[in-house]
């Protein structure tokens, strides 16, 4: 008996002593007990690097190591000095707002220490990128459609769109109002109003497909069994199911994340979406969109997820982006976005107080004519 322990103790040893050896030719990677890639666990998106690449790159898709630290440094410098102290004395911004940009909402809002879109940009397989696009080759999305243009004009004309002053300003006037007392506006109904302002969906289609990344909870959870993968989003707690190995659902079942389903290429698992809603998640799109998403590990600590979308009706041609998903000790919390969500009321009501000024009403004294 004491022998047999001893063989079966010997057995175990050698077995973890070849383990370690086993993941280390396979590069650290982690992989499920079927022998694909473990892509399980949670990663931090944030990144500087833009969606489309500025134009004085041209066609360059790479930085320098100097002009990615520039950037990052720029970041830095930004972020210390925007998280300043506010003046506990100041007044009101003007009206239409005081020309500040991104997340102060043009009102002096947030400062950066509500923020989180990285503190550089991404490398992959150790080279620096300048935009997330990587086809059309100069990094810019392609050409609208003929019929995507004709299709805006016509939803302008019919007033289906909410009217925006040129430029999409927001000055503090009732400026729907200036075609007239009937006129429709932007805030007639809540249900005009954006999904990320409702708490359906996030803005910056973190949720996607594609997904990517945003201004602050770029946090994305990855769990994985043989039939289900389920992409957990942090921003308002979305989470995509990706059925392995199945059919699509009928065309006529349309939702906002589209229907997505996957197999293994490999070692990387490939995600094919459709079915999407007039509006989806990434709204520049259509319903008629199809989003095939790669996910491929470079190594233990990163993943690249790279995209393809195609909609016709939309855009010229396909694109392409890629950019990569650094894993992240941090959690997924809630995003409690419903949770006493006084800023939809705050709107609706606002939009009534501009519209009685513009008539010369009083507030709350004469009912508004217009609805």
């Amino acid at each position: 008996m004491r022998y047999q322990i001893k063989m079966v103790l010997g057995v175990l040893a050698f077995g973890l002593g070849l383990a370690p050896l086993a993941m280390a030719q396979d590069g650290g990677m982690r992989r499920t007990p079927s022998g694909h890639p473990d892509l399980s666990g949670t990663y931090d998106v944030s990144t500087l690097t833009p969606m489309q690449r500025p134009r004085e790159y041209g066609d360059k898709m790479f930085l320098t190591n100097d002009e990615a630290a520039v950037i990052a440094a720029q970041a830095l410098q930004r972020s210390t000095e925007r998280q300043q102290d506010s003046d506990p004395n100041r007044t009101a911004p003007p009206q239409g707002g005081d020309g500040s940009t991104g997340a102060s909402g043009n009102v002096g809002g947030y400062n950066t220490f509500w923020t989180d879109a990285g503190t550089s940009a991404f490398q992959i397989d150790g080279q620096w990128r300048t935009s997330i696009l990587i086809d059309p080759p100069n990094g810019q999305f392609p050409a609208v459609t003929d019929e995507r243009r004709a299709a805006r004009r016509e939803a302008l004309g019919s007033g289906e769109a909410a009217p925006r002053r040129e430029g999409g300003a927001n000055d503090g006037t009732a400026y729907w109002l200036d075609a007239g007392l009937d006129a429709p506006g932007p805030y007639d109904n809540p249900e005009q109003r954006p999904f990320a302002e409702r708490c359906l969906l996030s803005f910056s289609s973190t949720g996607g497909p594609p997904m990517m990344p945003a201004l602050y909870n770029n946090h994305k959870r990855i769990v994985q069994s043989e039939d289900t993968v389920v992409i957990q989003i942090e921003m308002v707690h979305e989470a995509r199911v990706i059925r392995m190995n199945a059919e699509h659902d009928p065309a006529e079942i349309q939702k906002w994340l589209g229907d997505s389903i996957g197999w293994w290429e490999g070692d990387t698992l490939v995600v094919e979406t459709t079915n999407f809603r007039d509006t989806p998640a990434y709204s520049q799109g259509s319903k008629n969109m199809k989003v095939t998403e790669r996910f491929r590990m470079e190594s233990d600590d990163q993943l690249i997820y790279t995209f393809t979308v195609d909609d016709s009706t939309v855009w010229a041609a396909p694109f392409t982006g890629e950019y990569a998903w650094p894993r992240s000790p941090n959690k997924v919390f809630e995003y409690a976005c419903h949770e006493a969500n006084y800023a939809l009321e705050g709107i609706m009501k606002g939009a009534r107080l501009l519209e009685a000024e513009f008539r010369g009403e009083e507030p709350e004294g004469i009912p508004n004519p217009t609805r």
